[in-house]
């Protein structure tokens, strides 16, 4: 298990361990380390690590289980945000959570229409973008829409951005690789807006007619020297919430 930095507050010892089980280092089932082990990791006093576990209780995360102690819950509506993806991805290797997969793979040129998204990226309205969809599934059931808008310029180094499949790896690294670019991130943003049509099929939410339904989205934006390279939008299914990963 990574270190963690020494002297913390209560928030961020509950911060460390949330992400460990968003990221899936903690699993479901699997005992929290004990308050002695997390004290002398952070030279934090008892009080100090019993509120950080208190706050794990408090938001659903674990339970004390008799003889075992307090151990990971189940959390089916608990969706991964796409910075605590990259950042599993980054210190595990493991591309999805514990009951994650991903279907729904498309890939193409399109043109941009989006003001935000063509501020973000740095082109003009009605250029042609490289876009990229995925649905990702916790337990089976739709969880996140996430779309990936790159600039075109990335298609002379990874041609394959246009392939339908999905990759085995983050096509960023395979940019780094051929370019010797090493893109970066900005801040996670996140906001709310009233979902559109394709997304709700993509999330599978049946509701009437012109019915208004608010998600949430996070959006992260990728820069390298040349300038922004990548805007990634993750949109939530209503009723999910969401395990933050480190904050930038």
């Amino acid at each position: 298990m990574p270190k963690a930095p020494r002297g913390t507050p209560y928030t961020e010892i509950a911060a460390y361990l949330r992400q460990l089980i968003d990221e899936g280092t903690l699993r479901p089932g699997q005992q929290l380390p004990s308050m002695r082990e997390m004290g002398e990791q952070f030279s934090a006093s008892p009080a100090t690590v019993n509120k950080a576990f208190q706050l794990l209780k408090n938001e659903g995360l674990t339970y004390p289980k008799q003889g075992v102690g307090t151990v990971i819950a189940e959390q089916p509506r608990v969706a991964t945000t796409g910075a605590a993806r990259l950042q599993r991805i980054a210190r595990t290797g493991q591309t999805y959570a514990p009951g994650e997969t991903s279907t729904n793979h498309t890939a193409g040129l399109r043109s941009c229409h989006d003001p935000l998204i063509a501020e973000l990226l740095g082109v003009e309205l009605g250029d042609e973008i490289v876009v990229r969809t995925r649905l990702f599934l916790r337990g089976g059931k739709p969880a996140v829409a996430a779309l990936s808008y790159i600039h075109p310029r990335a298609l002379d180094p990874v041609p394959e951005l246009l392939q339908q499949q999905r990759f085995e790896r983050f096509w960023q690294e395979i940019y780094t690789e051929r370019t010797g670019r090493q893109p970066t991130r900005s801040p996670e943003r996140r906001t709310a807006r009233l979902a559109s049509t394709n997304e709700l099929e993509m999330l599978d939410v049946e509701v009437p007619p012109h019915a208004a339904v608010p998600v949430l989205m996070l959006i992260n934006v990728f820069h390298d020297e040349e300038g922004p390279l990548e805007v990634w939008e993750d949109i939530y299914a209503p009723g999910l919430w969401q395990v933050e990963g480190e904050k930038p």
